[in-house]
């Protein structure tokens, strides 16, 4: 709609070219409009507006026969792209610049001056932005509901990835990497979601609707958590389970119907008579506590430790359960009292301001900044596709470099991928074009064949890459088979530019100032542990004052997943590299495998002492936590002094201070069990005694892992 009638409005005014330009500044501005709050939504659309207007105005004034052309063409394309260090809207809104720069080349004015095709750009970005926001006034809870059902499902897939872990399993490291990365993924929707409901918390007032999408989310985050959440390690889970296999098939039955309720309200979000029942997980929960109880009756000694993991382990569950009913409780649209509303005080806390910065720019104008090298090799691959292009005097050379902007991306794995998938989508739709025009030749199909080619393009962009080429080059070739006679020699030009312009991207990305990650590596895991250190202080504290959960626990807790995801995400663009990049890649995984258990030992720490009255911390917790941050913070010191481009491994013995855990780690408190015989204190001194036991061998384990690494 937003391109069509600009258009429409050109033909009106018996002026084609006026619809272009409207249509252009429409069509350019629409990248930015991705999910987010609607006052960040238009500030990213109205700066889209003004830089697309701002290259157009220079671009109509470039002569390609003039030496200062490539210079120009390459510090425009520098500068446009280094707009991306503002973060991910900013590079949205550097997108349009590079496509209002690139397609500028498609269209020479005839009837209009200069400043006046500018302005009209303008004015099509701002009828954009109109748009936009009628749209949202229009439907105000379709973002929202949208990123919400999203979650739902990614979590449910987290949910289903994690009961397959249960027991042991054949292909468990293949397992944890699906995991890793639907954690990051499901990580990547809660900040959206945060910026969506808090913003709109802020902007809008406590109005129910937002305030109970707001409480649903929370109980998402907190899902997820006690999801990760893993009463001991998996060694000791394969070992139960080994004897007591009637139990592991229980809780997968258990968790899998977890997942299936969670798609099910996913799918009916909006009518919640239409949920699934609480009868099943009831009855399943009956059936673990009795199975469970006839365990401890049974009173084999060897088997009560085995006893008290699978009791801490449905108390995880009877959690998720509470979670989940309290989930369908607020989808019920209940009316809520002032008591369920959370403060705006503590809800800045979890949302991050972009640094806007001027310094910014010049604190990046470095060989060691990621985005300096993207901006520059990008600026060379242009003014080489463009220089091809004119010399082997192409059909259209514009192609090439629109193909080089689309394709090139900051990582080598993400070009690579695109550039397959652009080329065997080109070439696919090259194939179906030629099959249809020789079948088709009336001009009004071809333009409802385009438009709707185009459509689908645009909506698949984000999922499917590879059959979003396929519909851009149906829809490219469509159009153009309206204005030209020739349609199989505009086929072999797209296809012959996509191959070009594919190439310079991967030859570019492999040998012009590359950006291996593991140049970037070390970072990225001092920063997850980093994080990770300072939930871990804001538990044990917690564990020790007692009294509310602080907010500053959750915020700990954020930034951890956060961060966790960040890594994850960053050894995925390392493993996508050439062998010969992957400097040290089995150590490195083994540093984001631990820190992931880190992790998710963390978050059964959390959830247990929050959710459970606690007795006092004994001498040996305070003890016992004070070694693992001190482990933490020495990690912290090697990896900040470990050079990842020239990495290698030191043969000697590494012999730390030794240090002898408390003989009753499995308490941590046996003098308060003897003297007050309660099972639920025997069932938190073996949960956080294990996991302060598990926290402090994989602390270790990092210690013993980065010295290793010459430094």
């Amino acid at each position: 709609m937003a391109v069509t009638v600009p258009i429409i409005l050109g033909i009106a005014t018996n002026h084609l070219e006026i619809g272009l330009a409207l249509c252009f500044g429409a069509f350019w501005c629409s990248p930015s409009d991705v999910s987010g709050s609607l006052k960040h939504k238009q500030i990213g659309i109205l700066f889209s507006a003004l830089l697309v207007v701002v290259i157009s105005f220079i671009t109509s004034y470039l002569d390609i026969s003039n030496y200062l052309f490539f210079p120009i063409l390459g510090i425009l394309t520098f500068s446009i792209a280094f707009i991306s260090i503002y973060g991910f809207r900013a590079s949205l809104i550097s997108f349009s610049g590079l496509l209002a720069l690139v397609l500028s080349f498609a269209h020479t004015l005839e009837n209009l001056e200069v400043y006046e095709y500018a302005l009209l750009i303008g004015i099509g970005g701002f009828w954009y932005l109109v748009l936009s926001t009628l749209l949202f006034y229009v439907n105000p809870k379709a973002q929202t509901e949208e990123t919400l059902n999203e979650t739902f499902f990614i979590t449910a897939d987290f949910l289903d990835t994690r009961r397959q872990l249960i027991g042991e399993q054949p292909n468990r490291e293949s397992l944890q990497t699906q995991l890793m990365n639907l954690q990051s993924e499901l990580t990547e929707h809660h900040e959206t979601l945060r910026e969506i409901l808090i913003s709109s918390r802020k902007s809008s007032g406590k109005s129910n609707y937002h305030s109970r999408r707001l409480l649903v989310f929370v109980q998402l985050v907190e899902l997820l958590e006690t999801a990760i959440a893993n009463p001991v390690n998996y060694h000791k889970m394969d070992t139960l389970f080994e004897v007591h296999p009637e139990f592991k098939t229980d809780f997968q039955k258990l968790i899998s119907e977890f997942s299936r309720q969670l798609r099910a309200i996913a799918q009916n979000m909006n009518n919640s008579k239409q949920f699934p029942s609480n009868t099943l997980l009831s009855k399943a929960f009956k059936g673990l506590e009795t199975d469970i109880l006839k365990l401890k009756n049974e009173n084999h000694l060897e088997d009560y430790e085995y006893y008290l993991m699978l009791q801490n382990f449905l108390d995880y569950q009877k959690k998720q359960f509470e979670k989940l009913k309290k989930i369908k409780w607020l989808l019920g649209n209940p009316d809520l009292t002032s008591d369920d509303f959370i403060k705006n005080e503590k809800l800045k806390r979890f949302i991050v301001s972009q640094d806007y910065n001027p310094k910014l720019l010049l604190r990046n104008l470095s060989f060691r900044s990621t985005i300096f090298k993207h901006s520059l090799r990008l600026a060379v691959a242009v003014m080489l596709g463009y220089g091809i292009g004119l010399f082997f005097d192409f059909q259209n050379p514009y192609w090439i470099i629109l193909t080089i902007i689309v394709i090139m991306r900051p990582s080598y794995g993400l070009t690579k991928t695109r550039s397959k998938d652009r080329i065997i989508g080109t070439l696919i739709g090259a194939a179906l074009a030629s099959g249809l025009v020789f079948l088709i030749s009336n001009p009004y199909v071809y333009g409802a064949l385009g438009v709707l080619s185009l459509v689908i393009a645009f909506s698949m962009v984000q999922k499917n890459y590879k059959a979003s080429a396929t519909f851009i080059t149906l829809s490219v070739i469509f159009i153009y088979a309206i204005l030209q006679p020739d349609v199989l020699k505009v086929i072999q030009f797209r296809v012959l530019d996509t191959l070009i312009g594919a190439a310079i991207s991967f030859m570019a990305m492999r040998w012009l100032l590359p950006a291996w990650s593991f140049m970037e590596i070390g970072d990225t895991i001092k920063d997850s542990l980093k994080a990770n250190a300072a939930f871990f202080k804001s538990i044990s504290t917690y564990y020790e004052t007692k009294g509310n959960v602080p907010t500053s626990l959750k915020v700990n807790r954020k930034e951890a997943f956060l961060q966790t995801s960040n890594l994850s995400s960053a050894f995925q663009r390392m493993a996508q590299e050439p062998e010969s990049k992957q400097n040290h890649i089995d150590d490195i995984y083994e540093l984001v495998v631990i820190n992931h258990s880190f992790l998710a030992s963390l978050a059964s720490l959390s959830t247990y002492v929050q959710n459970q009255r606690t007795t006092e911390a004994s001498a040996e917790f305070k003890l016992v936590s004070a070694k693992i941050n001190d482990n933490l913070n020495k990690v912290c010191v090697q990896l900040k002094a470990i050079n990842f481009e020239s990495l290698e491994i030191n043969t000697s013995t590494f012999n730390p201070k030794p240090f002898v855990f408390p003989n009753n780690h499995n308490g941590l408190r046996t003098d308060t069990i003897s003297q007050i015989e309660s099972e639920q204190i025997q069932k938190e001194a073996h949960l956080v005694g294990e996991q302060l036991y598990w926290l402090f061998s994989l602390s270790e384990k990092m210690l013993k892992l980065t010295y290793k690494f010459n430094v």
